[in-house]
């Protein structure tokens, strides 16, 4: 990836630049082995987009390659022109079509709930890669499914859940170490947006839920399987992984400045407009990624 200031003659039709700047993809491929590492390497282009604060980027790629075409479009990217023997893909965070996958990594905050997530210590690391704490510094990212996706799957038993939507906005609790006091080892870490919740009772068997699970999920297959027979945890949350803040919020921090009841259990909790905006700003997020 680098940032490009000059038209490339060689791309038909020309690309408009932004204030005389890309950001160039180079011709990539992905040796498919299962572990959705394609998604891997998109997230890492928007990542770079929003550091840098570029506002479109490019990749050149052979028509062969069609399942990652296929996974370039799914999240935005648009078929501009030709480059040789190359096809020509545009990211455009500028052009929001209201399909929250499309116009990923941004996120719409008018009209859409935001509340916060809890997610045990234990799988929120694995899930949330660049989530990770300082204390977390040695942690390896490992090549695995469930790592790589963008798209993330959690079980929860709150029947809170109900209440949200596919768009509204979920900030990632890490809930407390085992044996650490909650008032400074409990984090927000994490922006997303909701892409659906389904009722566990609506898969008429077990493989059809493992199968919708399995991929996305950091639950092991034994897990699944007990979840499905107890029923315990009904309620299958897909996320898609928008942004890391760049601080961590210690719930300390969230009492005392952000308004969260002291008392209250933190499992899906809503927060006002107004709370989304004190975590932006607390977690020094750069604002390029959401849309209001």
């Amino acid at each position: 990836m680098k940032e490009e200031v000059d038209e490339d003659e060689k791309i038909e039709p020309k690309i408009e630049l932004d204030e005389k700047r890309i950001l160039k993809v180079g011709t990539f491929k992905i040796n498919a082995h299962g572990t959705k590492l394609g998604e891997r390497f998109i997230k890492l282009i928007f990542d770079r987009m929003i550091e840098k604060k570029f506002r479109k980027a490019y990749v050149t790629i052979f028509e062969k390659h069609l399942s990652l075409i296929t996974l370039l479009i799914k999240y935005g990217f648009q078929y501009h022109g030709k480059k040789g023997n190359e096809s020509v893909y545009i990211k455009n965070f500028d052009k929001i079509t209201g399909d929250i996958q499309k116009d990923y990594p941004m996120i719409k905050l008018e009209g859409n709930k935001k509340f916060i997530l809890s997610i045990y210590p234990m799988y929120h690391t694995k899930l949330f890669p660049d989530s990770k704490l300082y204390t977390e510094r040695n942690h390896i990212t490992e090549d695995l499914s469930y790592t790589n996706s963008i798209e993330k799957i959690y079980l929860s038993g709150s029947r809170d859940l109900l209440d949200y939507k596919s768009g509204d906005i979920v900030t990632i609790y890490r809930t407390a170490e085992p044996g650490q006091s909650a008032e400074y080892s409990s984090v927000l870490t994490t922006v997303c947006t909701l892409k659906e919740i389904i009722d566990i009772n609506n898969f008429d068997s077990e493989l059809k839920f493992l199968m919708f699970c399995k991929e996305r999920t950091i639950f092991q297959e034994t897990e699944l399987k007990r979840f499905w027979r107890e029923k315990k945890y009904p309620y299958i949350i897909t996320l898609l992984y928008n942004v890391a803040l760049n601080k961590r919020i210690i719930r300390k921090e969230m009492i005392e400045q952000i308004g969260i009841n002291r008392f209250a259990r933190i499992v899906a909790y809503e927060i006002t407009d107004s709370q989304m905006n004190k975590i932006l700003d607390m977690g020094r997020s750069d604002k390029d990624f959401i849309t209001y």
